[in-house]
């Protein structure tokens, strides 16, 4: 066991080193094949535009959504009191990077432990793997909710991620009713939510239906997990790394684009969050637009939030000003008008969502 904690921790440094160091994006998720209908008499005053909103019983100041991106080496624990106070600054959620390590090693709870003390108010989200789930049940969920004082947990879905790494877990089966198991059990909301791949509307009715409480999309386009496992087994010298490293640069296309995956899962009704190359304010507004709850947002949030507290705070800013500007220009005083905003979709996004609307007008 000592030394599978230490591999876990240092493989989430590991990915926390490349993401900072180099280029990890692949694709486009869609955004750019998504135009919002301008309002030249939008009739509003964009200084009292609202952006808040409501999510799972929670009021969040905008709905940008922190989205993980540390994993509980000592290391990160700066970094995550950072994104914390932010989080409480800004009045925005922050989920926390997976609890696996900290889980497996006590002396890295305080990792996790030092974003509720930073922000005692942010509605925090911890996070484990689904076969962690499967494997340990509910005592590991509970933990990670306990040690972060957390208020939801997302079970996250990471199977190519899995499928690519070196000491990745190639075994599946189980993790659909360990999440029921979660559902039915647990005292705290449950996200389930992906990590680069998207969600579709077929794999979302089974994860409502298991009684998730919302799903994180996590779309393809932005920051690509085969991409930076690639990098990562293209570090070793062993002949099987490099083999995974090789059909890392294949499955850099594998996914569901993040602006398909959230129409997808948009029409089962249930609240989302939308991940995966959301990079500006006006991708927020799209989001919204397109049927998310919440939008997350992490590489962009990383090299300011290494840098220090105010270019995390002026990042953050910048990217809230813009989501107002947007909404002001659709003429939307509110999120709830931001959602029946009018928008088109061209190219090849707007081919794969016809489909799968002909897909859905069938079920």
């Amino acid at each position: 066991m000592p030394g599978e904690e230490r591999g876990t921790s240092r493989r989430k440094l590991d990915h926390l080193r490349i993401c900072a160091e180099q280029n990890v994006e692949w694709g486009s998720p869609g955004f750019d094949d998504v135009r919002l209908m301008h309002n030249a008499l939008p009739e509003c005053d964009m200084d009292r535009i609202d952006t808040r909103i409501r999510f799972l019983g929670r009021e969040l100041a905008s709905p940008l959504f922190i989205a993980g991106m540390t994993g509980g080496p000592r290391e990160t624990k700066e970094v995550n009191r950072r994104l914390a106070t932010a989080a409480e600054r800004f009045g925005l959620g922050l989920g926390l990077g997976s609890c696996r390590a900290a889980i497996e090693d006590p002396s890295l709870e305080d990792s996790f432990a030092v974003a509720r003390e930073a922000a005692p108010h942010a509605f925090l989200v911890a996070n484990i793997g689904a076969v962690q789930l499967r494997d340990h049940g509910i005592e590991w969920a509970d933990r990670a909710v306990e040690m972060a004082d957390a208020d939801a947990l997302a079970v996250h879905l990471n199977f190519l991620q899995e499928a690519l790494q070196p000491e990745g877990d190639h075994d599946a089966r189980g993790c659909l009713g360990a999440i029921e198991t979660l559902c039915s059990d647990a005292k705290y909301p449950v996200i389930a939510k992906e990590t680069g791949s998207g969600i579709s509307a077929k794999v979302a009715g089974m994860l409502y239906g298991a009684g998730v409480q919302a799903i994180d999309i996590g779309g393809w386009g932005g920051t690509s997990w085969p991409l930076i496992e690639g990098i990562r087994a293209g570090e070793s010298n062993r002949p099987d790394d490099l083999a995974l490293s090789a059909a890392s640069r294949i499955f850099r296309e594998w996914g569901i684009p993040t602006v398909v995956s959230l129409c997808d899962v948009a029409r089962r009704g249930g609240p989302v969050i939308a991940t995966g190359g959301v990079r500006t304010g006006i991708d927020i507004a799209k989001g919204i637009a397109l049927g998310a709850d919440l939008c997350g947002m992490a590489l962009p949030l990383l090299a300011p939030a290494l840098e220090g507290e105010e270019a995390l705070a002026g990042t953050i800013a910048t990217i809230n000003r813009q989501l107002v500007m947007a909404m002001f220009l659709c003429g939307s005083r509110g999120i709830a008008e931001q959602k029946e905003t009018k928008l088109f979709i061209t190219g090849v996004t707007r081919q794969m969502v016809d489909e799968i609307m002909e897909e859905y007008n069938g079920y």
